[in-house]
């Protein structure tokens, strides 16, 4: 079960420790769409997501990935300025060969942050990757994604992992 557990979990991408980031060497940040930065009923981020993302190009490579399609998420990154992975099929491991191909980055120096543990934190911890879990942004959810919540809640169970207990590691 140690792979469905988070390295890290803040409340929201605004949050997170970016500073520690760099200082640990992450050179890429995947960022989850759905809820992650934007709510599922929106079409495009706040004004102070695209500001965030802005900043952390200055020393990140940003990715958006979503299990979501072609149209909303090339929106989303075209309007943020950074690439993006759609239909990616998470938990696969798809997002691996995307990474050596487009950018020879080693995934341990990659983050992922999203907010939902069947998904992206399951992927990401297969892939070695630092892991991140936030709050969901929004109350409604995609329908595909009802399913997922029924398994995180027996899952965070069983990891002993309550949502709004923030934690990240020492």
């Amino acid at each position: 079960m140690k792979v469905f557990r988070p390295k890290e979990y803040y409340k929201s991408i605004f949050d997170v420790d970016y500073d520690k980031l760099k200082s640990s060497k992450i050179k890429m940040i995947i960022f989850d769409l759905d809820n992650t930065i934007l709510e599922v009923d929106k079409d495009l981020p706040k004004k102070e997501v695209k500001d965030l993302i802005a900043k952390l190009k200055k020393d990140f490579i940003i990715v958006v990935a979503s299990n979501n399609t072609k149209q909303r998420v090339g929106k989303v990154s075209k309007y943020l300025e950074c690439d993006n992975l759609y239909s990616i099929g998470k938990p696969s491991k798809k997002i691996k060969k995307f990474i050596d191909q487009r950018y020879g980055i080693n995934l341990i120096n990659t983050c992922i942050i999203g907010d939902q543990i069947v998904t992206d934190i399951f992927m990401g911890n297969r892939l070695l990757m630092h892991t991140i879990l936030v709050d969901p942004i929004g109350t409604k959810d995609l329908k595909v994604t009802y399913f997922n919540r029924f398994l995180e809640k027996i899952i965070l169970k069983i990891i002993k992992l309550k949502r709004g207990d923030y934690y990240h590691e020492k």
